[in-house]
């Protein structure tokens, strides 16, 4: 709908009113649409007093307030005037009245002394059955994670045997002095986590899993380990008591074989 001088009153049109006021200011519609993020076709209509292409009459006045302040204009009388001749601003809609906070005021509750009781049994029983978890993890553990021949560990249960049978398996201050009749490897993860699988000569799995960062493994067998290394640029390998160079990259997969004497990788 076109707005257009009225007999009563001289002044300009929205659209002539803002048409002027740019090129008073001497923008072009291309610099207007550039600074007010309004369309260069919506420019042009609004000009030409087509509010149409606006999107609604929300729209519409916010286009005339962008535009206006753009080339210099009071926005206000230009909205004003599109009220008057699109039928009027609509009225605020009227606030929901307060309701009376004494109507919905609850009884007090009494207290639920079965749920009470409830928490408390279900609090006791995962406690006790935490304290019997963390006993269980602090027991020893009877199962050697060494290879054929190996000696016990001194936190594992002894076996019936004279003392000067029961010797500890090699630990990183003693693997310098490993026995010559076994071949002993000992893996430490020093500059990441890695998976490990080690086997004796017999083909028995002595680990298979995943070492993480600082963990330690030492396996011992009469003849043989032979190893398999996801990740060996993050292991520290010592054979028979001598540490083997690092050679291998980061993220290499290594099968690797030791026996007794120095080591070499098979």
């Amino acid at each position: 709908m076109s707005i257009g001088n009225s007999p009563e009153d001289d002044r300009p049109s929205i659209g002539r009113a803002l048409q002027q006021a740019r090129i008073a200011a001497g923008l072009t519609v291309e610099e207007v649409s550039s600074s007010t993020r309004v369309r260069i076709p919506i420019v042009h209509a609004i000009e030409q007093d087509d509010f149409s292409r606006c999107g609604g009459d929300v729209y519409a006045r916010g286009h005339i307030r962008t535009f206006a302040h753009a080339v210099g204009l009071d926005p206000e009388p230009l909205i004003e005037e599109y009220d008057a001749g699109h039928g009027g601003r609509p009225a605020p809609t009227p606030a929901a009245p307060l309701f009376e906070a004494e109507r919905i005021r609850s009884e007090p509750r009494r207290p639920n002394w079965t749920a009470a009781m409830t928490a408390a049994i279900v609090v006791v029983i995962g406690f006790v059955g935490f304290t019997l978890f963390s006993g269980e993890e602090e027991k020893p553990s009877t199962t050697a994670q060494v290879g054929e021949g190996s000696k016990p560990d001194k936190t594992a249960v002894k076996p019936t045997a004279k003392p000067s049978e029961s010797k500890p398996v090699p630990s990183e201050s003693a693997i310098a002095a490993a026995p010559r009749d076994k071949v002993t490897v000992k893996l430490s993860a020093v500059q990441g986590k890695s998976w490990i699988s080690a086997k004796d000569h017999n083909g028995r799995i002595l680990f298979d899993g995943l070492l993480l960062r600082g963990e330690s493994k030492t396996f011992q067998d009469k003849e043989r380990i032979d190893l398999v290394l996801g990740d060996a640029g993050a292991i520290e390998l010592f054979v028979n008591g001598k540490q083997v160079q690092d050679r291998f990259g980061p993220g290499t997969v290594e099968r690797l074989s030791y026996t007794k004497g120095d080591p070499e990788a098979g």
